[in-house]
């Protein structure tokens, strides 16, 4: 059993019993004993689908209907990214001197609040679900994979559904994480919203390496945080615990290791973001090619990502559960000599 103080903050402040919810695992424990770096589980994640041509296909298969989805919310997500660097782009006759926002208030037209309140519509519900589905479908096969070390069968994929009860939790733990995520997302958008806003009136290079700190750190954090509400989605896929029972035991899990998840989540950040700047700047969403092989590498990103959260979960229980072995051997060598 795991021995988890009253003084961690998820134990104490939510009053888990996650010393019960560890032994349930610990007695399904079957991993492969690695202790991986980053960019082993990198090469970790790539090798899984690489080896098995069913996975990829079945992917393929489940990840369409997302990937429809995605090359028409990035047209709108794009075309309106645009429209407000137009609103906020400096005019002319204010070249020589800060300009007032306000100044474009007439842009900020009913229209382009309509095009916000949509897009934040579509992220919350359809993208949302779609992206849940993926995941399931990539984890719970990917682990497969990983743990038996062996390919499977299109019919094995296909007629080995997961239990209703974990997709259930799985939603429920989605939820939480979304709306852990959404508030922070609204946090950073603050921070840049008062720069703009206050840097008409201050302009101070003090003013200006406060608030890039503040948002460096902020950012920092999103993608340490991002790590760990990952992983407790994995482990509401494959070890049946939901909810804040997830989150908590997934900050267990990771305790110590959150570098690894930083550095794992920055890389992702950089290769969504890194395919979208380009298109963004060309006026993809004035066409639909460009678009699609963006969102086609986005989606073959999105796989790769989840199925390296699934490696960072194993390695860091296994890494868990040896140090309590340790542990345990400890205890009883200091019996003996008594």
């Amino acid at each position: 059993m795991y021995n988890i103080p009253n003084k961690e903050p998820f134990g104490h402040m939510l009053g888990l019993n996650l010393a019960v919810a560890a032994v349930g695992i610990e007695n399904n424990h079957n991993m492969p004993k690695k202790k991986l770096e980053m960019f082993e589980i990198l090469k970790e994640a790539i090798l899984i689908p690489c080896g098995n041509i069913n996975f990829i296909f079945f992917e393929v298969i489940t990840s369409f209907s997302l990937f429809c989805f995605l090359v028409n919310y990035e047209i709108l997500l794009q075309r309106t990214l645009f429209e407000t660097s137009e609103i906020l782009r400096t005019p002319p006759g204010f070249l020589n001197y800060r300009w007032p926002i306000p100044f474009h208030t007439k842009k900020l037209n009913w229209e382009f609040s309509y095009k916000l309140i949509q897009l934040t519509l579509l992220y919350l519900l359809p993208l949302h679900l779609l992206e849940l589905y993926s995941v399931l479908v990539t984890v719970n096969l990917a682990s497969k994979i990983y743990a038996k070390e062996k390919s499977l069968t299109l019919k094995e994929m296909i007629w080995k559904p997961i239990q209703k009860s974990r997709l259930t939790g799985t939603f429920i733990t989605s939820v939480y994480v979304l709306l852990l995520s959404t508030c922070t997302l609204l946090g950073l958008i603050w921070l840049v919203t008062n720069y703009l806003v206050l840097g008409n009136f201050v302009f101070d290079v003090l003013f200006t390496v406060l608030y890039g700190a503040a948002f460096v750190a902020l950012q920092t954090k999103y993608l340490e945080w991002t790590a760990m509400w990952n992983i407790s989605i994995v482990i509401s896929i494959l070890e049946g615990i939901y909810g804040h029972e997830a989150l908590a035991l997934s900050a267990y899990f990771i305790r110590g290791s959150e570098r690894r998840g930083l550095l794992l989540m920055l890389v992702f950040f950089v290769w969504g973001n890194g395919l979208r700047l380009p298109c963004l700047y060309s006026r993809c969403f004035e066409g639909r090619n460009g678009i699609i092989a963006q969102v086609s590498l986005f989606c073959v990103c999105n796989v790769i990502k989840w199925i390296a959260c699934m490696v960072y979960f194993y390695d860091c229980k296994e890494r868990i559960l040896e140090k309590k072995v340790d542990e345990e051997r400890g205890e009883k060598d200091e019996v003996v000599d008594r």
